[in-house]
């Protein structure tokens, strides 16, 4: 049975939060594929941190907790940043992670980047914030048209973020989605491959596409 999952990250004040603090561990360096630009990498690289690690990436949620007063969050020489939730979705976070087995990591796909890609070409024309094309496509027929998705298949968007760290943390969180089916589709064991797209928005700066699957077939 295919299904769709789709998220739309809209948490576009968290921006700032997210910077990599030092010490923290760091996802490991991917140098491909070619088609991705180094944030897309960079992403991938992320995702599969957690995906891989999850008790080792919930360190870095425990850093950060200590600067939230209840929902406001008070980073040092910074304008404190009311939250929707506050330290409840953090420490929501970090339970859900202390208790996830480890999956294995996602595989880029051309194909799957490249629908991803057409998203924000288009969502950078229209500054729309959707995942239904202004041709009306759903994100399964952005990819197949480079080749044929398998499963499953899900999307997640992120808005305002420019640093790998904080468009992955800030979906983990999920800070204001009641289901956490943003933190659901990157942690999905039944996803095996991933396109990403980043690019510019008129509204929200900097905007990434993540498209997940249960597998993909690329066009020849």
């Amino acid at each position: 049975m295919m299904r769709f999952n789709s998220h739309l990250s809209l948490v576009i004040c968290l921006t700032i939060l997210f910077t990599p603090l030092p010490g923290l561990p760091q996802p490991n360096k991917v140098d491909k594929p070619d088609y991705l630009s180094p944030l897309e990498k960079t992403v991938v690289n992320e995702m599969n941190l957690a995906r891989t690690s999850p008790k080792e990436y919930l360190s870095l949620l425990e850093q950060f907790r200590k600067f939230y007063d209840g929902k406001l969050l008070k980073l040092p020489g910074q304008t404190p940043i009311q939250t929707r939730e506050g330290t409840s979705a953090v420490a929501e976070a970090i339970r859900s992670l202390r208790s996830q087995t480890p999956v294995s990591p996602l595989s880029p796909s051309k194909g799957m980047s490249l629908g991803a890609k057409d998203h924000i070409t288009d969502l950078r024309a229209s500054g729309a914030s959707q995942h239904k094309g202004s041709d009306g496509s759903q994100p399964w027929d952005r990819v197949n048209r480079y080749g044929t998705w398998q499963k499953i298949i899900g999307e997640d968007i992120s808005f305002g973020h420019n640093k790998a760290r904080n468009i992955v943390m800030t979906l983990i969180i999920d800070d204001g989605v009641p289901n956490r089916g943003h933190r659901k589709n990157i942690l999905n064991a039944d996803f095996q491959a991933v396109g990403v797209a980043c690019g510019d928005h008129p509204a929200y700066r900097t905007i990434c596409v993540i498209t997940f699957a249960g597998g993909y077939e690329e066009k020849d």
